[in-house]
């Protein structure tokens, strides 16, 4: 004699519970979404560490506008009428590498907590983990852009020749590179799979292409060699276009030669990222 189904039971039936053939998942930008929304959760949900990210760009502005305010006196510098008009855009690219860096380790972090595993469970798309990590990464550089610049207004006395249309274009330009560059280290993150190597690795990488750039001295007062390795140095592209539209000023062929690199970057990370990631996962 064949068991009546319950109402419990037919009720879970219709609904998909115990029929996996009808469960359905949701569309490749609802799975970003929804996974994009808990990234931005887990940033901003501990608020100690929201200030002290917030205050770690403002404190480093502070103490290099400082420490090299003689650097304004240099013929290079003194065209920005004070140094801090000079710094100040090439902090706005330092943040964007420092986040993009954390982009790998927090990918990381979500693999070996078990997260990543348990959306294997899901019928999701895994590049819509990556995806997403990248938009949540972005939308917080983005609050961190805008206080640092805020408070390098209000406290530090930079004022930027290019008004406000030229300040928003150098915060976008600064955003679109920032997310380029997280596809970057999204791709190392799911190379190495291991988040001291990740760190050792970005920092060998970030440092030498942040200080031998022109973000904190102009290229005439370096030595030769080193002159010539910024000139090619791809974020002292980015910094001179950052400057040129944030002080409106001539940038050359720095905004185009920037998003170039930047896309390239983004490309070759997402397709290098998406098949480690499928690898490792």
């Amino acid at each position: 004699m064949t068991a009546q189904p319950t109402a419990r039971h037919r009720a879970t039936s219709r609904t998909g519970y115990e029929n996996p053939a009808l469960w359905r998942a949701g569309g490749f930008r609802s799975q970003v979404r929804v996974l994009a929304a808990r990234s931005l959760r887990t940033a901003f949900g501990d608020r100690r560490l929201v200030f002290f990210g917030l205050l770690q760009p403002i404190v480093l502005l502070l103490l290099f506008s400082q420490v090299f305010s003689g650097v304004g006196n240099l013929p290079g510098v003194a065209a920005y009428q004070g140094y801090v008009n000079f710094l100040v855009p090439a902090t706005l690219v330092n943040i964007a590498m420092t986040t993009a860096m954390s982009s790998g380790a927090g990918l990381l972090a979500e693999v070996y907590s078990g997260f990543v595993g348990r959306l294997r469970c899901l019928p999701i798309r895994l590049f819509s983990v990556l995806m997403a990590r990248t938009i949540a990464d972005a939308a917080r550089l983005a609050v961190q852009l805008l206080v640092t610049l805020v408070a390098s207004v209000a406290f530090l006395g930079f004022r930027p020749a290019g008004g406000v249309l030229g300040v928003a274009a150098a915060l976008l330009l600064t955003l679109v590179v920032g997310w380029c560059l997280s596809w970057l280290f999204i791709a190392i993150a799911t190379w190495l799979r291991k988040a001291e190597t990740l760190q050792a690795v970005s920092f060998i990488v970030m440092f030498p292409l942040m200080f031998g750039s022109s973000a904190y001295m102009p290229l005439d007062t370096m030595p030769v060699w080193m002159r010539v390795v910024s000139s090619v140095n791809p974020v002292t592209y980015a910094i001179d276009a950052t400057r040129g539209l944030a002080l409106d000023r001539p940038s050359g062929w720095a905004i185009p030669a920037t998003l170039g690199i930047a896309v390239a970057a983004a490309l070759g990370g997402g397709v290098m990222s998406a098949r480690n990631f499928r690898r490792a996962t």
